[in-house]
């Protein structure tokens, strides 16, 4: 396919060279190749050109031949099939059919007949040569059919298969809207902690590496040697087996749980471009829409007429070469359905406002839907005439299917946008500001069918979301792009342009704008920035686990030492049939059950009811938990570490206040400023001004009344108000933009930071609407009115930096509705600004109000924004321009001398307008949610990648920071010394809250990392702002390494799973754009404060509930003695349902929970299941041991049927005792189990003969009654 870019007219349109009525054509168009260097392209010079020949000679000869194309109409029918199969041979190896050339064209009415290098658009007088037709850019190309790049549909999987696997070690060449040369990983988001490979293996070592399931393991496998042999070899086998298929189970279930909702997300539809070659993808795919250019799009089909059609052949040549266009597109746009998971390097994304970014992408281009409605409105009505150029609909290729349905927006828009959109990236990176990403020039001005020629280098992958460095070209054919070949700087064919993170956006950010962004896949799963962020899944393991296996440690040894005095007591005799040792090793068989393995049925069964609570607790609606192995540490948690954007923030601003210097306004205050508004902006024209209305300036708007007898008091307010009112609607970064929802046009509003978004709603709310703004001006409306009543013009913009704090913004004032643009003598001029108190006090003049507002205001957690004014005089701006511009060129130095100049002219001396107070919403219930998790005894601390200032606002309004708590910030940390200092500071003051951005953190970790988390464990409350995703997990990591505690994480975006996956709970918040928290979490919820009940309530029954059951196992029985079903039977359906049913208990009430969440604090000590209250209980089990073997043996004979029927009867009536001893607070599933048991152990006594004895009931009523007297 001949490159569009390597056309260059040799004349402009009105050359006096190009008025021959014949059109003359240049020999050296019909075959430029014969100079196979780069000068080849090159424009000829006018005055040395090469003979020409008739272009209408040459078109109508080739209509007699008979070897016209199909769009000649009535003409062009008698194809000859000879040539047609010649040209296709001789096509060009980009795979371009000739008789479809003008239908990639997309059907222009102005395409050129023949291309400049005869690529096969249109008849040839003579065939050329192979070498002449395949010698491009000083290499040989083949054809389609010989070459192996040709066609990007024609690769089949086994091809797919050959590719050459990715290097994430190295840079990579992205092509455009094809086929890649390497196989890059698949685009699939996966939680999964096991793939069909490792769960055995894993999960098997992960059991077995508890000494609980160990010991029980070795005890089975002794009975496979002879002499240790007991029982049968079933009866210790089967218990073990059993509790590894329930774990398992559940390991397996919970695993394809986060497999199933990986799924759904994997699922998720996008709009893809797809690029097929021209005349070949229209065809098999008309119901598709198709993705047409406004450069395809004019020449849509009209009606051909009968008489002459080539009195336009000049007109139709001058408007090609007008139009500098490339002649023919290179591919065929139609849009298809992907889902996210088949998303691939190089694919090309069509994303609207709202639609999270799957994959990290490059912006290739922003396309206005207003632009592209502006645009349409305003054409022409199109002629009825047709090119002989243009080819009939018939044709499905030509892109003119009445199946495929043009996209208006696309086309339409290009050249009309400015290539700008704006994402959020709270989801990546925890800030809210909005950030602009830009499309770079290059891919912007290209029309979509050229998006294919662009080729992306870009560096390898890389976890930092802030940083980018990569080229754009766009090269001659859509097969140099797919090549690794490099092309030259000096090659004019191919273009380039750098690219930076402003033409990036990462993977989780979304769509802000309401533009369609088109947008190029360059990383996908495993390699973008977020996926690179996070740690991969672990399992977890609970707290209790470890506390029972260290138990079980200590029963085993008891057991041991039990096992060698009983030994030793025969004096460690040797036996005909047993040696010493193997006494003691048939004790320990013996004693196993003193360790007994169904604690492991009843604990496991424990965790899956109490999932099942959590999840349908109406008080927690849409709660789902992914990990049920680790319910028991909702209710030791001591350290909350909580994300803030989403999590306990809305992220959505509010204007809440306003100060004006003497009143403050505020809540149904603000009716008042509305009044002010009202009647400060309307101005009545005079007779003469009927057909141009005045509009208000700061003098006018000053110099109006507030009504007739107004106090002085009053209308001094009013004028200050009105004032304040027009500085907050004028200086912004604000755009009016107006989109469609439910059928309704709805006007809203886009800029970087939500808080001035806010600010301009709160000035459309009380009468001041920003209606207009572009680059040069803005307009303001009255809402009362509904006309202009502000006009400006934008001299000089500074835009707000994280270093500066403030923006401020140069206008000069219309005087009238339709005055021309004025000049710099015509017009007030005044400077606007607004910024943080910390800065702008020493830029406002002297007062003494706003240092007390705006402590008053900060101590409310609202964000505050000083805002003040200055007017200048013609000759003041013209000074400050002519030096503004002196410094902006400086080469060294060049921000601090602009500051400098700014500083100088404009920032002294403002008139101080007022202060406003914005408040970032709180999520639901944040504050007594915060309340009571702190009087639970758990420190939180808050950790966020927003900015200093917001992060400090939310802490004090949700009431994280306590008021009047003293708050230590710890900002821009470079020096070690310094970090010293601070550390040492906050030993001497443990009460005060920490503020410390991520790199002063960072300095903090790589030096003094154990002198800070020992001094930051002990604070009431720690901020963290600025942090990227791998230090909120390293915080987290630091916490349980150094305290050994319960850590539980909570947040919303991708940017906070490392961090709740590093912690032992993870609790991830549905948030309003990703899942990808929730996904990964151990516990999802839909609202911050649902995670005080999962705590308070739901933690403190699991581990309460799970201490008794660890309670209730430890049994000093002689379980030995009893063989057979006997031991099966305790072990099931004697005892299995009673002790199961202690998961119902509960020691307190909820409300009484909730009302004193001091109780929790008992709970993060462990005393449920202590060393003190275990060995409590083995001294207890070990006395009614003793006791009903002892009393056994002297009632009845020893050896006797008697003796096993009474401390059967007795242990087991013993045990359904003991749990309802233990019962708190009766639930009619456990009467149900107790009784029912009971029952169904006496109705077994008849198919137990020879065993039980009813004879000896006095026996076992009186040893049981001995069991129980425990003082």
């Amino acid at each position: 396919m001949p490159p569009p870019s390597q056309y260059h007219p040799s004349a402009p349109p009105d050359s006096p060279d190009d008025s021959d009525s014949e059109l003359d054509l240049d020999i050296e168009e019909l075959d430029p190749t014969t100079d196979s260097g780069p000068q080849a392209n090159q424009p000829k010079n006018t005055e040395r050109r090469a003979p020409r020949i008739a272009l209408r000679t040459l078109r109508m000869g080739g209509l007699r031949r008979g070897a016209n194309r199909n769009g000649y109409g009535e003409l062009g029918r008698s194809r000859a099939a000879g040539e047609e199969d010649a040209e296709a041979l001789l096509r060009d190896d980009d795979g371009n059919n000739p008789r479809y050339s003008d239908a990639s064209a997309g059907g222009r009415d102005d395409a050129p007949l023949l291309s400049e290098h005869g690529g096969g658009s249109g008849p040839r007088r003579r065939r050329r040569s192979f070498a002449t037709d395949t010698l491009r850019v000083g290499r040989l190309r083949l054809p389609s059919f010989m070459s192996g790049t040709s066609a990007d549909h024609g690769k089949n999987d086994e091809e797919e298969e050959e590719k050459e696997e990715d290097d994430p070690s190295s840079s990579r060449l992205v092509a455009v809207g094809s086929r890649q040369t390497i196989r890059f990983p698949p685009n699939s988001i996966s939680n999964a902690k096991y793939t069909a490979w490792s769960f055995l293996p894993v999960t098997l070592y992960n059991e077995f590496s508890f000494f609980f399931n160990m010991y029980f393991l070795l005890v089975a496998l002794s009975q496979i040697i002879p002499a240790l042999r007991i029982g049968y070899l079933s009866t210790y086998i089967a218990p073990l087996a059993f509790v590894l298929v329930i774990t398992l189970g559940k390991e397996a279930y919970d695993d394809l749980e986060r497999r199933r909702r990986d799924n759904e997300a994997n699922s998720e539809l996008y709009t893809v471009l797809q690029f097929d070659e021209p005349g070949v993808g229209g065809a098999s795919m008309r119901t598709r829409k198709t993705l047409k250019s406004s450069h395809v799009r004019k020449g849509s089909k009209r009606a051909i007429p009968q008489g002459d059609r080539l009195s336009d052949i000049r007109e139709e040549e001058e408007q090609t070469e007008a139009d500098g266009s490339h002649r023919f597109a290179s591919s065929y746009v139609t849009e298809i359905s992907k889902k996210s998971k088949d998303l691939k390097v190089g694919d090309v994304l069509k994303l609207s406002k709202g639609h999270r970014v799957p994959a990290d992408v490059i912006v290739l281009k922003c396309l206005s839907n207003e632009a592209a409605a502006h645009q349409e409105e305003q054409e022409e009505p199109v002629p009825k005439e047709e090119s002989l150029l243009v080819d009939h609909p018939a044709d499905p290729g030509q892109g003119s299917s009445k199946d495929a349905e043009p996209i208006t927006a696309g086309g339409a828009a290009e050249g009309s946008s400015n290539g700008e959109t704006f994402i959020r990236t709270d989801q990546l990176d925890g800030e809210t500001d909005w950030k602009l990403r830009l499309a770079s020039p290059l891919s912007q001005n290209l029309p979509i069918e050229e998006l294919v020629r662009l080729r992306v280098t870009a560096g390898k992958p890389d976890r930092k979301v802030n940083e980018f460095t990569g080229t754009l070209e766009l090269l001659p054919t859509r097969q140099d792009a797919v090549t690794t070949n490099t092309f030259g700087n000096g090659d004019e064919q191919a273009k380039a342009a750098p690219l930076s993170i402003d033409n990036t956006a990462w993977a989780n950010t979304v769509i802000a704008s309401h533009a369609t962004t088109l947008a190029v896949v360059i990383y996908s799963g495993p390699q973008t920035r977020s996926a690179l962020s996070t740690s991969p899944s672990r399992s977890k393991t609970g707290l209790l686990e470890y506390e029972i296996n260290s138990l079980t440690k200590i029963l085993c040894v008891l057991t041991l030492a039990l096992s060698i005095i009983l030994v030793a007591a025969e004096g460690f005799g040797n036996t005909k049939t047993d040696v010493w040792y193997i006494k003691i090793m048939k004790f320990l068989v013996l004693f196993s059950t003193i360790v007994p393995i169904s604690l492991r049925v009843n604990l496991d069964m424990g965790k899956s009811v109490y999932s099942w609570f959590i999840q349908r607790d109406p008080g927690i609606p849409g709660a789902v938990v992914r990990t049920s192995t680790i319910p028991e540490d909702l209710g030791r948690i001591e350290y909350l570490l909580s994300d803030k954007t989403g999590t306990l923030t809305q992220n959505d601003m509010e204007m809440k206040k306003i100060h004006v210097g003497t009143v403050s306004y505020a809540n149904d205050a603000m009716d008042e400023v509305a009044t002010y508004v009202r009647q400060g902006f309307h101005l009545t024209p005079s007779l003469n001004q009927v057909g141009n209305p005045p509009l208000a300036t700061p003098s006018s708007s000053s110099a109006a009344g507030v009504g007739v007898g107004a106090t002085r008091t009053r209308r001094e307010i009013g004028s200050r108000v009105r004032d304040v009112v027009m500085a907050l609607a004028l200086c912004h970064n604000v755009t009016p933009t107006t989109e469609e929802e439910d059928g309704r046009m709805i006007n809203s509003y886009q800029a970087s930071s939500p808080d001035e978004i806010a600010i301009v709603k709160w000035t459309e709310s009380v009468g001041l609407k920003l209606s207009y703004r572009d680059r040069k001006s803005i307009v303001l409306e009255s809402t009362e009115m509904g006309r202009t009543a502000v006009k400006v013009r934008i001299l000089d913009i500074f835009p707000f930096t994280s270093e500066g704090k403030r923006m401020g913004i140069v206008v000069q004032f219309y005087e009238t509705l339709h005055a021309n643009t004025p000049n710099l003598n015509e017009g007030e001029i005044w400077f606007y600004q607004k910024g943080a108190d910390t800065v702008m006090t020493s830029i406002v003049a002297a007062n003494d109000w706003l240092d007390e507002e705006t402590a008053n205001m900060a101590r409310e957690g609202l964000r505050t924004l000083v805002v003040g004014r200055k007017r200048l005089s013609t000759a003041e701006y013209q000074e400050f321009s002519a030096r503004y511009k002196e410094a902006s060129l400086a080469i060294s130095g060049r921000d601090a001398g602009v500051q400098a100049v700014v500083s100088r002219y404009l920032e002294h001396d403002l008139e101080l307008l007022g202060v406003t107070g914005v408040e970032d919403k709180l999520q639901r219930d944040v504050k007594p949610s915060l309340e009571l998790l702190r009087n639970a005894g758990i420190k939180i601390w808050m950790l966020t990648g927003d900015k200093v200032e917001t992060a400090r606002c939310v802490g004090v309004s949700s009431k994280l920071v306590a008021r009047g708590q003293y708050i230590h910030t710890v900002e821009k940390l470079r020096r070690k010394d310094s970090a010293q200092e601070h550390i040492d500071f906050l030993r001497s003051k443990p009460d005060s809250c920490l503020l410390i951005d991520g790199e002063s953190l960072g300095l903090f970790l790589t030096h003094y990392r154990t002198e800070f988390i020992s001094v930051a464990v002990k604070l009431p409350t720690v901020v963290a702002c600025r942090c990227s995703p791998t230090q909120k997990a390293e915080v987290a990591k630091l916490i349980k390494e150094y305290t050994k505690k319960r850590v539980c994480c909570i947040g919303d975006g991708g940017n906070d799973v490392s961090m709740i996956q590093a912690a032992d709970v993870g609790v991830g918040i549905v948030g309003k754009e990703g899942r990808q928290a929730s996904l990964a979490a151990d516990f999802s919820i839909e609202q911050f404060c649902h995670l005080t009940k999962l705590l308070v309530w739901h933690g403190r029954n699991s581990y309460k509930r799970s201490a008794k059951l660890a309670h209730i196992a430890v049994d000093f029985e002689p379980l030995g003695l009893y063989k057979d079903w006997l031991m099966v039977g305790y072990a099931t359906i004697y005892t299995a349902a009673p002790v199961l049913s202690l998961v119902l208990d509960k020691d307190v009430d909820e409300n009484l929970a909730n009302l004193y969440p001091e109780l929790y604090k008992e709970l993060t000590e462990g005393r449920s299941l202590s060393y003190r209250t275990f060995f409590v209980w083995v001294f207890v089990s070990i006395y009614q041991g003793c006791l009903i073997q002892g009393l056994s043996q002297v009632l009845t004979e020893v050896d006797s049927p008697r003796m096993v029927a009474v401390s059967y009867t007795v242990l087991v009536l013993n045990e359904l005792l003991m749990v309802a001893v233990e019962i708190t607070t009766w639930h009619w599933v456990m009467v149900v189990s107790i009784v029912g048991t009971f029952l169904v152990f006496v109705g077994s006594v008849p198919f137990l003969g020879g065993i039980l004895i009813w004879g000896s009931c006095w026996r076992w009523a009186f040893i049981g009654g001995l069991r129980r007297f425990w003082p």
